[in-house]
């Protein structure tokens, strides 16, 4: 893969990690919730999740299920029922009072956080969109596909963790106010509603990739 091709999609994929969606809500509840040690477990499911993504973009499986109609339809209605079930989690989650009195958040089991980071990032058919999108634009077709694939894959994986890790880091800093129930009983409701909002935002995504009017 020539270099000049290389950098463009580091580009390209900062640019996809950055904006905002499931996975960067995701890793700032987590890392606000549990600290960024605990979240790095939901970053390593998100990036699982986004492997596969990878995988059937650059299989061609992505194309044939934005063409098909049916399929697109279930693995946007999966995707967007699995968000807006992890927001009502999320708002209805339990608080722990510690022995000094502060409050933190039940922490799920590490397993658990890493099937939640995955499904998060599987389930998402914009992620999907995206991928069909942008892939092909950086892999030739007369050199072997799996090196170019791997290299991509490799790249993008990188970019992201470090991106959501930021996005945990940035939340993490801000726990020290939000030690009290009733201040953690909020951020959880507030993350909870982002998520569910993104959910629901899910059933407006169209094949083409642009949300109904």
């Amino acid at each position: 893969m020539p270099f000049a091709t290389w950098i463009t999609f580091v580009i390209a994929a900062s640019i996809i990690a950055v904006s905002p969606g499931s996975g960067a809500v995701l890793s700032m509840s987590h890392g606000l919730s549990y600290g960024v040690r605990k979240a790095s477990a939901t970053i390593l499911g998100l990036q699982l999740g986004l492997l596969v993504v990878l995988g059937i973009a650059g299989a061609g499986v992505g194309s044939l299920l934005l063409a098909s109609e049916v399929a697109f339809n279930i693995v946007k209605t999966v995707g967007a029922l699995y968000l807006i079930y992890l927001g009502l989690s999320q708002w209805r989650a339990k608080v722990a009072v510690t022995g000094d009195l502060h409050a933190d958040a039940v922490v799920p089991s590490m397993r658990r956080r890493v099937l939640t980071g995955f499904l998060t990032n599987v389930t998402n058919p914009k992620g999907i969109i995206f991928m069909v999108a942008v892939l092909p634009q950086f892999i030739s077709p007369t050199s072997p596909l799996l090196p170019q694939l791997l290299i991509l894959a490799v790249t993008m994986c990188t970019i992201d963790q470090i991106v959501m890790h930021s996005y945990a880091f940035l939340a993490s800093s801000m726990q020290r106010f939000f030690r009290d129930a009733r201040a953690v009983k909020k951020q959880n409701r507030f993350f909870g509603g982002l998520l569910m909002a993104v959910g629901a935002a899910l059933f407006f995504v169209k094949r083409g990739g642009q949300a109904a009017s």
